[in-house]
């Protein structure tokens, strides 16, 4: 048998090493760019190498104490605040954000609690709680002897925080405090925060609400005042916890105590603080994350799905929506179709069906405000059962005369007539300040001829609603009337 001239083994086994060679080249190749790439941003994003931690701590330190200029300082920001709030200038309420001391003991309160500081923590929270004190008083004078004209969207804008304002004061005191930490300190960044979290303003809000609440409308003061206030906490919890987090990836140095059981005792201290504020922080993320979920989907929801009923844009525009926390007390979407056609009961399962859909929706209620048009036939038919025994007395000529004068009185009643259980219905909602209404026909004469007007009588609660905004708020009612029922015949008077 002749012997092969080609050894297809050994070219076989050439190949496979090649393939195996390549593949390791390709792997360490691979391996290199990665890392190539971490040490990129590994040098990006490190800033631990420029940190002064001695300087840090001694620059927040020294903006925690509040006396003498300090606390002029933030009377001063206070006024000038209040003044922007009161005229809508969001260049002053700027400017106020930027001359307001009130980051000093915040980051001190961070500080103390990331290297376990009793001291300078016990100063922070005494230094903090006085500024506070100080600063919502001082809006609280300026507001009540310079009121409010009306209120402005500056301040309206301060009453209800969303999840917006969390992440803006966590990401602002994330950026403030390593700006604070960095040598050679990047004095733009401080500005920057002072003005996005928005400490000043929310304190100058408490302080017009209590002034509402003591001089005219209690509910709707406490109202403001409490909303402005979970605002400012919202702040002051994420700039704090922003601040301890930071300084805890730096790694300041722990204060160290000769008597090791203070030392212990203290530690456990901080860790519960720390614990005590990150799980409201917590609470207060979750809960604010829920309550903007609901409101945008509950828009969402008003926008989208009602463009198929008649009147959609009348609907859609009066709609409103209120959010719930208590799980025993829904969140609710209200729709309301006073005087127009009834949403039939079948479109209305459908609608709760299609709400299934948006996931801030799962636990709301869907409600339909809505009455049935009254029929004016029933009202015809009384009245010609009322003067038909009286007709039949009369003569041809008579009743010819007489029935002609009664259709022309039906048809006049007929446009007079103002459906008033839907009227009390609206007015209740449209206008808070009324207490009372009451609706009659009144037959005048100037001697010349004789009309009849639709008289509306309202009472007006002048606990809820100045005097002096009363006759306005009067003539608006009586203008919207008249539109609404097309009766220039009309005239709204005051119940004294």
């Amino acid at each position: 048998m002749e012997e092969n001239k080609f050894n297809f083994s050994e070219e076989e086994h050439k190949k496979e090493q090649i393939v195996e060679e390549t593949k390791e080249a390709v792997k360490k190749d691979a391996q290199g760019l990665l890392l190539s790439i971490k040490r990129f941003f590994s040098e990006l994003l490190d800033f631990r190498d420029d940190t002064d931690r001695e300087a840090t701590m001694q620059a927040i330190k020294n903006d925690i104490p509040f006396k003498g200029a300090t606390a002029w300082i933030l009377v001063c920001s206070i006024f000038v605040a209040s003044i922007g709030l009161n005229a809508n200038s969001t260049a002053v309420v700027i400017g106020a954000m930027l001359i307001s001391p009130l980051m000093g003991p915040i980051l001190g309160i961070g500080l103390s609690v990331a290297i376990n500081d009793i001291d300078t923590l016990r100063k922070s929270m005494v230094n903090f709680g006085v500024m506070i004190v100080l600063s919502v008083f001082t809006a609280f004078l300026f507001f009540w002897f310079f009121p409010l004209s009306e209120e402005s969207s500056e301040l309206l804008a301060r009453t209800k925080p969303d999840i917006r304002d969390v992440l803006i004061a966590f990401f602002g005191g994330s950026a403030l405090i390593i700006a604070r930490t960095k040598r050679g300190t990047i004095a733009s960044v401080i500005f920057g925060v002072a003005i996005a979290t928005a400490l000043m303003p929310p304190l100058c809000t408490v302080g017009y609400g209590l002034s509402v609440a003591i001089d005219e409308e209690f509910a709707k003061g406490m109202r403001y005042a409490l909303g402005a206030l979970y605002l400012f906490i919202i702040n002051t919890i994420f700039i704090a916890l922003a601040t301890f987090l930071v300084l805890k990836v730096l790694k300041f140095p722990m204060l160290r105590y000769a008597n090791s059981a203070r030392r212990r005792r203290i530690s456990r201290l901080a860790m519960t603080l720390a614990i005590v504020v990150m799980v409201p922080a917590i609470w207060t993320f979750v809960n604010v994350l829920q309550q903007s979920r609901f409101e945008v989907d509950a828009r969402n929801f008003i926008n989208r799905e009602l463009t198929t009923l008649p009147h959609a844009e009348y609907i859609r525009k009066n709609a409103s929506y209120r959010y719930s926390e208590d799980k025993a007390s829904p969140s609710v979407i209200e729709l309301n179709t006073f005087g127009l056609d009834e949403v039939p009961e079948s479109t209305i399962a459908l609608l709760k069906d299609r709400m299934a859909k948006y996931d801030g929706l799962t636990r709301c209620n869907l409600i339909f405000n809505q009455n049935k048009s009254k029929n004016l036939d029933n009202l015809k038919y009384m009245e010609q059962i009322r003067y038909r025994d009286s007709i039949d007395l009369l003569s041809q000529t008579q009743k010819i005369v007489f029935l002609e004068g009664k259709v022309k009185s039906l048809e006049k009643l007929e446009s007079l007539q103002i459906p008033f259980d839907e009227l009390t219905k609206e007015v209740k909602i449209l206008y808070e300040g009324v207490e009372n209404l009451s609706y009659s026909s009144v037959i005048t004469s100037n001697f010349n001829k004789i009309d009849t007007l639709s008289v509306i009588t309202a009472k007006w609660n002048t606990s809820k609603i100045k005097e002096k905004d009363i006759a306005k708020k009067q003539e608006n009612l009586e203008k919207w009337l008249k539109q609404k029922y097309k009766l220039d015949s009309l005239v709204v008077t005051r119940q004294n």
